[in-house]
């Protein structure tokens, strides 16, 4: 006979067994877990230790409806800037932690940390949807760590002011910082980049001018605490302003090889050549055309081929200058455009850029999840140069378009410039490129 007592403990155990947090990978679990139990001994202990003055108690109180009506405010920019988010995703919690890490005991900081992420997550987030418990758990956590390191950098600077401040924000920063890259590492540590686990230069900054924002709210709440309420509109106006950027990279960034898109790259060359012809410059154009590209999806899969442009992606960037344009124009097509640069030297760029390609070591995953590494996959390169191959940007990559035709019909993995009638075959130094023009001249 199984009593109602003994069911409803089966079922918490079947309820437990059943969350999300068990399908990740266990070094995530078990730092997950880690950060949890640290973040609630330190919370245990400072309640037993450190008393709480009715002024703290009122200042938590004060954070925390701002932090409410900010999110209210903010809500749907907020919604928008997380399902667009690629890498760790910046919120704007620091602003509040950064001086309740600095003003109230830990225990305060952690009860204002659980605050804000359960209020993010109902109204925000959409709720708490299946399986998010756990990521609403764990970001919670880094966040209240970071405060408490916040607390501590401050405590150990034994000083008052600014200098206090700066302390805080650079702990907070820090232990934020190692907390969500390692996160962000042991979440999928194959497909992690530094990039990826601790954010781009742009992501950085943001956390930084956050806590600047953070520092100032912390000195107002020390003097002046309902001039507080002001750092509500800076704050929507800085989420909007990084929503909007966010939206204008989607609209003109390829998603899988983050280079322009074929319209973005097309209005660029529209103005490069509008400049060219007003200053009397010139400029190289490159087409690029990966060999048998077909034949890597038929036979690894669409993701393999995908992680075979990325990689492709970031060979051409590296090649080229930070100026030069750089875009993808479908399929397996790339193009760069080179300002300021004779058809010699770009076809000198070009055979850099098909030489890394041949060399490159893809480690991916076929379809079925075995782990593949594509080896010597080559590229066949058209070159063409304004204005000696066309005095329009659709003439010179027609032109370069031809090139690479010739290349493919010479033996693919080679580099051609375009024939133009002051060109000639000696001026192109590749011996791959005068072969493949002798036979198509």
């Amino acid at each position: 006979m199984v009593t109602s007592g003994e069911w409803s403990g089966r079922d918490a155990v079947t309820a437990v067994k059943g969350w999300a947090l068990w399908s990740r990978p266990l070094p995530w679990i078990v730092a997950t877990l880690s950060g949890m139990a640290v973040a609630v001994a330190l919370t245990i202990a400072s309640t037993l230790l450190i008393a709480v003055s009715l002024g703290q108690v009122g200042l938590f109180a004060l954070l925390a409806g701002l932090a409410v009506a900010q999110t209210e405010v903010t809500r749907r920019i907020e919604r928008q800037r997380r399902m667009l988010s690629h890498g760790p995703h910046i919120t704007v919690t620091s602003v509040w932690l950064l001086p309740a890490g600095l003003l109230v005991p830990p225990q305060l900081v952690a009860a204002l940390g659980v605050v804000i992420y359960v209020y993010l997550a109902l109204r925000s987030w959409n709720g708490t949807r299946p399986g998010e418990a756990h990521r609403v758990a764990a970001n919670a956590t880094t966040m209240i760590l970071s405060g408490f390191g916040a607390g501590l950098a401050a405590y150990l600077t034994g000083e008052q002011g600014v200098t206090t401040i700066a302390a805080a924000a650079l702990g907070y920063f820090l232990v934020n910082t190692a907390l969500t890259g390692l996160g962000l590492y042991l979440a999928d540590p194959k497909s992690a980049t530094l990039a990826s686990c601790l954010g781009t230069m742009d992501d950085n900054v943001l956390e930084a001018a956050i806590l600047c924002v953070g520092g100032l709210l912390t000195m107002v709440l020390t003097d002046e605490p309902l001039l507080s309420v002001l750092v509500i509109l800076p704050l929507y106006v800085l989420q909007r302003s990084v929503l909007i950027k966010r939206l204008e990279e989607l609209a003109t960034t390829d998603q899988k090889t983050q280079l322009l898109n074929a319209t973005t790259w097309q209005d660029g060359a529209q103005r490069e050549i509008s400049r060219a012809e007003r200053e009397g410059g010139s400029f190289g154009a490159l087409m690029i055309d990966l060999d048998h590209f077909k034949s890597i999806n038929d036979t690894y899969g669409h993701l393999a081929g995908d992680d075979v442009l990325k990689a492709v992606a970031a060979v051409v960037k590296q090649e080229t200058r930070a100026h030069d344009l750089v875009g993808r124009f479908g399929g397996e097509e790339f193009v760069a455009l080179l300002p300021s640069t004779s058809k010699e030297d770009a076809i000198t760029t070009a055979e850099r850029i098909r030489r890394r390609i041949s060399e490159l070591v893809i480690a991916t995953h076929t379809n079925e999840g075995e782990a593949v590494e594509i080896v010597q996959r080559t590229a066949s390169i058209g070159v063409a140069s304004f204005p000696l191959d066309g005095s329009s940007i659709e003439e010179v990559m027609a032109s370069a378009d031809a090139a690479v035709y010739a290349a493919k019909h010479g033996g693919r993995n080679r580099v051609v410039g375009a024939v133009s009638s002051v060109d000639s075959v000696d001026s192109v130094p590749s011996v791959d490129s005068v072969a493949a023009l002798a036979a198509v001249a």
